[in-house]
C-alpha cells in the first residue's frame, strides 16, 4: 500500500527554524541545479530503497513512482517519480516542473486518467475548483516550500500550476 505522508513529508508538520529556511533558499534554486527533474534509474532504485523518500538537494520529501500512458503514443507505463502529499485518502501532486514555462510531460499523460502510482491503480483528474486548489496549493507549499517560489515564476510567464487529485481506484 502507498505510505502515507509521514510528520517529516506531511503537510500536517512543516520543518521549523533553520530546515525551513534552509528547504526555502535550496527550493528556490532547485529548477536550474537539477538536471534530470524525472529522475533515472537511480533515483527511482533509490526511493524504491528507501521507502519512497528520496535524499535530493531539497531533504527528504515523499516520493512515489507514476506510471502513466503516453499522451501521444498510447503506450502504457511511463513511469516518473513525482513528489506527492495526501489529502484524505486521495493524493495529490503538483506539476510545479521547478516553475519553467511548461507542464511537465507526465501532466499531460496523467490526464488519461487512469494512472498506478506505485503499482497502485488511482483516477487522476485536474482540480478546478478555485478554493479547492487555493487549499491545495497551501497545503503543498507545506510538504515543499519552494512551489510558493515556483508560482510567482510560473505567473510571470503566464502559466497556472496544475494540481492533481488522484483518487484510488482499486
Amino acid at each position: 500500500m502507498l505510505r502515507r505522508c509521514s510528520c517529516r513529508g506531511g503537510p500536517a508538520a512543516r520543518p521549523h527554524g533553520l530546515a525551513t529556511r534552509a528547504l526555502h533558499l535550496v527550493g528556490r534554486f532547485a529548477g536550474a541545479v537539477v538536471r534530470h527533474p524525472r529522475g533515472g534509474p537511480r533515483r527511482r532504485r533509490a526511493a524504491a530503497a528507501h521507502g519512497g523518500r528520496v535524499l535530493g538537494l531539497v531533504g527528504p520529501l515523499p516520493t512515489a513512482t507514476l506510471a502513466t500512458t503516453g499522451a501521444r503514443s498510447g503506450l502504457r507505463r511511463r513511469e516518473t517519480p513525482v513528489v506527492y502529499f495526501h489529502d484524505g485518502d486521495d493524493v495529490i501532486l503538483v506539476a510545479s516542473s521547478f516553475g519553467r514555462d511548461r507542464h511537465p510531460g507526465w501532466y499531460h499523460n496523467a490526464l488519461h486518467p487512469d494512472v498506478q502510482l506505485n503499482g497502485l491503480p488511482f483516477r487522476a483528474a485536474e482540480v478546478t475548483d478555485e478554493s479547492e486548489y487555493e487549499r491545495l496549493y497551501g497545503l503543498a507549499t507545506r510538504v515543499y516550500g519552494g512551489y510558493a517560489d515556483y508560482r510567482v515564476r510560473t505567473a510571470t510567464a503566464g502559466r497556472r500550476i496544475p494540481v492533481l487529485r488522484l483518487t484510488p481506484t482499486g
